[in-house]
């Protein structure tokens, strides 16, 4: 397996980080970090985050890190991230 991060993913974590570094910059680079970090344990367990069946036929997941949600999608040998917000976000 595979990681591949998307655009609209990377911009997600550009958002996230300068929201709250005018405030809490410690914070914000803390959460950055987890969040690049939580997608490894995927490439030995694809399938950890609760599947998204509205999604179907594309096997979409969502995987929980902290107060954060990071949905990604299974493709072959691909995980591809595909978004990620804070949970308190009106999504």
């Amino acid at each position: 397996m595979q990681l591949k991060w998307t655009s609209k993913a990377l911009a997600d974590l550009a958002r996230l980080y300068e929201f709250p570094t005018p405030v809490n910059k410690p914070e914000a680079g803390r959460a950055i970090q987890a969040l690049t970090q939580a997608p490894a344990i995927l490439l030995t367990n694809p399938r950890l985050g609760e599947q998204l069946f509205e999604f179907e036929p594309h096997e979409v997941r969502r995987l929980l890190v902290g107060h954060y949600e990071m949905r990604y999608e299974i493709q072959d040998s691909i995980i591809y991230i595909l978004r990620l917000w804070h949970t308190r976000e009106d999504r």
